[in-house]
């Protein structure tokens, strides 16, 4: 019988790849027709995963791409691609074998012109808007005279120049500056990050609170200042406790934070004149409301003077007041030293008539009322207690009856418990004993049927069905392949192993044996 024969089909022409290989030659063939592109389309769906990469759609009334920025591409961005904006995209095409689908990997995005950037604005201004940030019910008032002003702006630019150089003219105040990117994709965030800080400095500390915030920029294009349009900028001014000044661009220029912000300068110099009064105007008018108050006072105390001397003009003169009481007292000093003598012989004849009667006859009468009225209430005291101490002991003798019956009852009621405790600790006892033995034949029982099983389910059981095992040099075979390129092979049968030596060259058997047909083909040999 042979062991093997060639059934494979003879190869074609054409040539077979894996998918890999597949996919790569399209992968080539698109990025080496398309290297860099630019796409003008509309953004659809916008996927921003935690990973820092930026997946979204660009399409038009036909088709749908793909796009994906990665996460460095995305911090370099300008302007990010929201859902709705008409963009042009730059970037290369490629394809993502693991969905078989192509892509566009986008290094920039831009507006498709200035039109769909002012809607993409007016759209976010008017999402704020409706939740409340640009009330002017929320706006703080500025005040008159800051002692500390914190600027929001870069510290190489000229704002800064021109906000420290209008406020030395003006009002000289201590100016704490938080420098920030003012343009490109650090802006809003760095802005946003230095109103918060502003606003976390705790007052009394070693650095300052300020008292007024400026957040400051020069002119530029809509893109320069695309930055200020920000949500997260926006939110961070509307959130501000400080008062805040938006000085951002010229005075035809606006963006959200000016909205948000509780004051608006045209520019960062109208900003510090805003911030502080002008010195000199005024020390003047403290000088004139100075003067103003001097001359009042003074004026003041001479009318005051002039109505005090009218009025006591007006007045009676002092002596006429209190000469009438003068001689009514002298009436009074008069009658008092015969009043006095009067009175005390009033109370001496009364004395004398109270002493007359008092004798010691009369005390020792009224000690002994007092002696036998405390000792007839002595009796009844004596009475009243026999009486308490008797009902008590009465009492006491008809709960002391009570008590032995409940103490017999109760003793038998503890017996009670006690034999049937006993009882049920001789029964869990018993059933303690057999438990174990119960359970170690259980168990035996178990492990008598796993070894049946084992031994059922075991190979030398399976040899016994007229099996075999084919081992090459110490591994089992699988295959007719296998045991063609092995030297020897060892055969396992139920009752011992066989060597054999596998013949080079012999097909597979397929159906009947070539050999058994009667032909005059070679002798192929045997295995054993």
């Amino acid at each position: 019988m042979d062991i093997f024969e060639d059934t494979a089909p003879a190869p074609g022409n054409q040539p077979e790849y894996t998918v890999s290989e597949l996919s790569g030659a399209v992968k080539r063939v698109i990025e080496g027709e398309f290297g860099l592109v630019r796409v003008r389309g509309e953004v659809g769906r916008v996927s921003r995963p935690s990973s820092g990469h930026l997946y979204f759609d660009l399409k038009d009334d036909r088709a749908v791409i793909a796009a994906v920025s990665w996460k460095g591409q995305v911090a370099r961005m300008q302007v990010r691609p929201e859902e709705g904006m008409e963009v042009v995209a730059t970037g290369r095409m490629t394809t993502f074998p693991g969905q078989s689908k192509y892509q566009l990997i986008v290094e920039d995005v831009a507006p498709a012109g200035a039109g769909a950037l002012m809607a993409m604005l007016e759209k976010r201004r008017a999402a704020l808007q409706a939740e409340g940030l640009f009330d002017p019910a929320r706006k703080k008032p500025i005040p008159y005279l800051p002692g500390v002003i914190g600027v929001v702006t870069s510290p190489s630019g000229a704002v800064i120049r021109d906000i420290l150089h209008r406020l030395r003219d003006r009002f000289p105040r201590h100016v704490l500056i938080w420098p920030v990117a003012v343009q490109g994709e650090k802006c809003a965030p760095e802005v946003a990050a230095a109103i918060r800080g502003f606003n976390a400095i705790e007052p009394g500390g070693p650095i300052p609170r300020p008292d007024v915030l400026i957040v400051a920029r020069g002119g530029g294009s809509m893109e320069d200042l695309w930055g200020f349009n920000e949500e997260i900028v926006v939110r961070a001014a509307a959130a501000s406790p400080i008062p805040l000044i938006s000085a951002v661009g010229h005075e035809t220029d606006t963006t959200l934070i000016d909205f948000a912000a509780d004051l608006r300068a045209p520019t960062p110099t109208a900003a510090a004149e805003l911030a502080v009064p002008v010195r000199l105007e005024l020390l003047a008018t403290n000088d004139a409301l100075g003067a103003r108050l001097s001359q009042a006072l003074a004026r003041g105390f001479q009318l005051r003077g002039q109505r005090m001397r009218d009025l006591a003009r007006a007045l009676p003169r002092p002596e006429s007041l209190t000469g009438t009481a003068r001689q009514r007292l002298d009436a009074a000093e008069g009658r008092l030293a015969g009043a006095l003598g009067l009175m005390a012989a009033r109370k001496r004849s009364g004395f004398e008539a109270v002493a007359g009667r008092l004798r010691p006859e009369t005390l020792a009468g009224y000690l002994d009322r007092r002696r036998e009225a405390v000792t007839a209430r002595l009796a009844r005291l004596e009475s009243a207690v026999q009486r308490r101490t008797d009902h008590a002991h009465a009492r006491f003798d008809k709960w002391a009856s009570r008590l032995a019956p409940a103490l017999a009852r109760l003793i038998g009621d503890q017996a009670r418990i006690a034999r049937e405790g006993r009882q049920r600790l001789a029964t869990l006892e018993a059933r303690l004993d057999a438990a174990p033995r119960a359970r170690l034949q259980v168990l035996s029982q178990r492990l008598a049927a796993l070894d049946r099983t084992r031994q059922t389910l075991g190979h030398a059981e399976t040899l016994k069905r007229g099996f075999a095992v084919v081992r090459a040099d110490g591994a089992v075979v699988t295959s007719a392949a296998g045991a063609a390129r092995a030297v020897a092979l060892d055969i396992e049968f139920a009752d011992g192993r066989v060597a054999a030596v596998p013949v080079k060259g012999a097909a597979p058997p397929a159906g009947r044996s070539r050999k058994s047909d009667g032909g005059g083909g070679p002798d192929q040999g045997s295995l054993f």
